[in-house]
């Protein structure tokens, strides 16, 4: 099935000539963060994600994800901090190996995402997600499904954003661009940006933007999905310690009768018109 082969990327090659990848098959992406190619290592068909450098994207829009994360390294911090040279080289790794330990981290808490087998010089190799056929698995955005699938498919996301939230882990950029779908349901991808959801301030409101994401893309399918309020159920027993990995969630939460916080409300408002912003933008680079 896979016998085509292609030039090897400058990137990829020290992981060939250490004998971790035999052949680069093809590319299968390229996106802001990474370019992703199928890979072959002895008799196995995986993925080599290639980070981009860290020049090329906003550290901006990093420092918000990237709040709460140590380093152990005291000399290390205080050059992220600064932004020399160093600084970004290290900051970079750390943007890296996010995604390796938030897979490896959510593979033992049964999330599905692909498997890790290790990041080597800014090169990711992991499981490559395959439909029934054995073919690349597609997006979530690219699959169609009646009422039923669309239901069971978002109550195993809950399920799985639950256990992610009890890992301490939030995507933090979760949507149907950053889903595939094999033959046993949706499996989660990209995680760079993964956020430490007991340190990071901006937590509460991701997790928020992770669930209505999901609960956007299946109501198309299944429109009932809209009245539900998974994430505020989830949220507050996660703050009260009383979120595990078994918790059953109702999607309810009782209307708060309290008077109205107006910063409150105006932060709502604008937290959704970014999410819908980020929506849009997400839309128009999936299709450049």
């Amino acid at each position: 099935m896979y016998n085509g082969t292609m030039k090897i990327p400058k990137r990829i090659q020290p992981l060939v000539e250490d004998g971790l990848v035999d052949e680069v098959i093809s590319q299968l992406m390229s996106g802001k963060e990474a370019t992703v190619y199928m890979v072959r290592c002895g008799e196995e068909i995986r993925c080599a994600k290639v980070y981009k450098e860290a020049i090329k994207r906003s550290f901006k829009k990093a420092a918000q994800y990237q709040e709460g994360r140590k380093s152990r390294n005291s000399r290390r911090s205080r050059a992220m901090e600064k932004g020399s040279k160093y600084g970004r080289e290290q900051q970079e790794k750390s943007w890296q190996n996010a995604e390796v330990d938030a897979l490896y981290k959510l593979a033992d808490a049964a999330v599905r995402v692909p498997k890790p087998f290790g990041c080597f010089d800014g090169v990711l190799l992991m499981e490559l997600i395959t439909d029934e056929e054995g073919d690349v698995a597609p997006r979530l955005n690219d699959v169609m499904m009646d009422e039923t699938q669309a239901n069971e498919d978002f109550e195993l996301m809950i399920v799985y954003i639950v256990r992610m939230l009890c890992a301490g882990v939030i995507h933090g950029d979760l949507s149907e661009f950053n889903v595939l779908v094999d033959e046993y349901g949706p499996v989660i991808i990209d995680l760079p940006q993964a956020v430490d959801a007991s340190a990071n301030n901006n937590a509460k409101a991701m997790l928020t933007r992770d669930v209505n994401n999901m609960r956007t893309y299946y109501s198309q399918f299944a429109p009932q999905l809209l009245q539900t309020d998974y994430a505020k159920e989830m949220w507050g027993l996660y703050q009260q310690g009383k979120l595990t990995p078994d918790t059953i969630l109702t999607g309810h939460v009782d209307a708060d009768t309290s008077i109205a916080d107006v910063d409150s409300v105006l932060h709502e408002i604008n937290a959704a018109f970014d999410e819908e912003q980020a929506r849009i933008q997400r839309i128009a680079d999936a299709n450049e």
